[in-house]
């Protein structure tokens, strides 16, 4: 009994001195392991959890930046989702890795020390921990894929292309839903195995206007092309379209999601529909489980290419509405022109907007409605550059 205390007091002393181990790490090592980065690092990190899994197991998020527990004016919202398919481990253990190096190479390291000091970033390592632990280790097999209850995460968010709101959500996805409602995120990515791609919404389509050439294409689809050519062209070999020999090739290392196959019910486009952040599904290894010798190498492939896709979030415009009187108006609709979403982009209750684009000339339009039922519309015009 004394000698597995004394293994428990080493392994975090040990784990800051040599970083973290290349390994697998079950629920309850990943929880230690969460915990004590906050320890050590509590004036740049915030631990909580958004919920549990069916089986009980709490889904932690770690947020890391220079004001970790409290919203910023100006500083966007960023989040990493990790191991929602509970057999697609490489994810989990890429975002362990990734919290292990900002959070050591801050004030050291210039990038690190940028991205945190400009954002606010959220890790949730794995969104399904119980399909986790009743994986094998296996390339192919879907053991573990599901939740407790059997079901499919990433077919079981409301989708804007059907009539699911009828559907029962899993009490992961409802997790994140209400996580969702708690923050403004601006831009977003899931990891998953299997293949070596970066796919792009629309996941879905109705037949509507939206599919075109057997694409579901999305007003922003230019800034999604970017932020997936981003993740491909700064990944050690995802650009190279053939990097899993037995699936199909994919141009410059990206997809849309649809074209790819059509996805209903899918966490990327749930998150750009209504939570207004723009998120990426990344298939970052071709074998779901791989061999632990293999991670470093998936670290060292991926870790370019997760921090150039983490700087992506301050592209385009950001800003606060205000009324005649300088009070941030909350709820003000912020419309590009020519680029008509589902559900407009809306200011937050700071009275915030950020809006990804790329660099052009732009008409933006703002628009609320005053208690007395008069609307209100400011627009602006003009080019948009790169800082």
């Amino acid at each position: 009994m004394s000698v597995f205390t004394l293994c428990l007091f080493l392994w975090p002393w040990l784990s800051s001195i040599h970083g973290l181990e290349f390994r697998y790490h079950n629920s309850m090592e990943m929880e230690q392991y969460l915990k004590d980065v906050n320890r050590r690092f509590p004036d740049i990190t915030h631990l909580h959890s958004i919920g549990k899994s069916v089986e009980g197991r709490e889904l932690w998020v770690l947020i890391l930046g220079q004001h970790p527990r409290e919203h910023r004016t100006g500083i966007p919202e960023f989040k990493y989702v990790g191991n929602m398919h509970g057999n697609e481990a490489v994810g989990r253990v890429l975002l362990l890795q990734l919290i292990d190096y900002l959070t050591s190479s801050y004030l050291s390291d210039p990038l690190a020390t940028r991205l945190l000091n400009s954002s606010r970033v959220h890790i949730l390592p794995s969104m399904n921990p119980d399909g986790f632990e009743s994986s094998a280790r296996e390339c192919t097999n879907t053991k573990g894929r599901y939740n407790k209850n059997g079901v499919d995460l990433n077919r079981n968010f409301p989708d804007v292309f059907e009539s699911t709101t009828d559907r029962e959500r899993e009490k992961e996805v409802r997790a994140v839903m209400d996580w969702l409602k708690t923050e403004s995120f601006v831009l977003s990515a899931n990891l998953h195995g299997g293949a070596v791609v970066a796919s792009y919404p629309y996941d879905n389509s109705n037949g509507g206007s939206e599919l075109q050439g057997g694409l579901s294409i999305s007003p922003d689809d230019d800034v999604f092309v970017h932020l997936a050519q981003t993740y491909s062209y700064s990944h050690s070999d995802m650009h190279n379209e053939n990097s899993c020999s037995d699936l199909q090739d994919f141009s410059q290392g990206i997809t849309n999601g649809y074209h790819w196959y059509p996805l209903p019910g899918g966490m990327q486009d749930y998150n750009y529909v209504w939570a207004q952040c723009f998120e990426l599904t990344l298939e970052i290894s071709c074998c779901k489980y791989p061999p632990e010798a293999q991670l470093p190498g998936l670290w060292a492939a991926n870790k370019p290419a997760l921090l150039a896709y983490m700087q992506q979030v301050h592209l385009g415009v950001k800003g606060v509405v205000m009324d005649s009187y300088g009070k941030p108006v909350q709820n003000a609709v912020v419309e590009i022109a020519e680029r008509r979403n589902i559900c407009p982009f809306r200011t937050d209750r700071n009275g915030e907007y950020y809006r990804l684009l790329l660099p052009g000339n732009y008409t933006i339009k703002v628009s609320w409605a005053q208690v007395s039922g008069v609307v209100l519309i400011s627009s602006w015009s003009g080019p948009l550059k790169t800082l």
